[in-house]
């Protein structure tokens, strides 16, 4: 079943113990990121005080005693895409309770995860599998039917095992 428009948050928004997010791309071209995509290449900070609406919904998912997690793989050099989401992005969320890991595979060009594709597991019972286009640009989000939770379950550990927590990879 896709998820579009406001069925996609509303079903996130109704997961009772923990979602976990596997990211793989190098790019998400994410529209509403764009004028602060450009103000980071252009060499400009955050402001200290920067507030958008997911660090909202992550403290509310933590103040509901839910926990909420994702893992970058990635590999050297970092593009500038990964080096904004560094900056602009993965400080706050984790400043707001969000478990941010990395997993560099610069050295394991192989590595199953950099195939697995990006999904969403919420309780380790519903799987949304993520699109996107070359460039990053997303595409689609399936509500998967009668996904293989095992397999999943399966990535998330797998890509947990080898992940530093983000601070800790930041400041290597």
């Amino acid at each position: 079943m896709r998820l579009t428009g406001r069925a996609w948050p509303e079903f996130f928004d109704t997961y009772e113990r923990s979602a976990f997010r596997l990211e793989t791309l190098p790019v998400y071209a994410m529209h509403d990121e764009q004028d602060e995509f450009r103000r980071f290449l252009a060499g400009e900070r955050p402001p200290p005080d920067l507030h958008y609406t997911w660090l909202d919904r992550v403290a509310k998912f933590r103040a509901t005693g839910r926990t909420i997690g994702r893992v970058h793989v990635l590999t050297r050099p970092l593009t500038d895409y990964i080096r904004y989401e560094f900056d602009w992005a993965y400080a706050f969320n984790v400043q707001a309770g969000e478990d941010i890991r990395i997993l560099d595979v610069t050295d394991s060009p192989e590595h199953p995860l950099l195939s697995a594709g990006d999904f969403w597991m919420l309780d380790e019972k519903h799987v949304v599998s993520l699109q996107y286009r070359e460039d990053g640009t997303q595409i689609g989000r399936e509500l998967l039917t009668d996904p293989d939770i095992a397999k999943y379950v399966a990535l998330r550990d797998l890509a947990l095992a080898g992940a530093v927590p983000f601070e800790d990879y930041r400041t290597a």
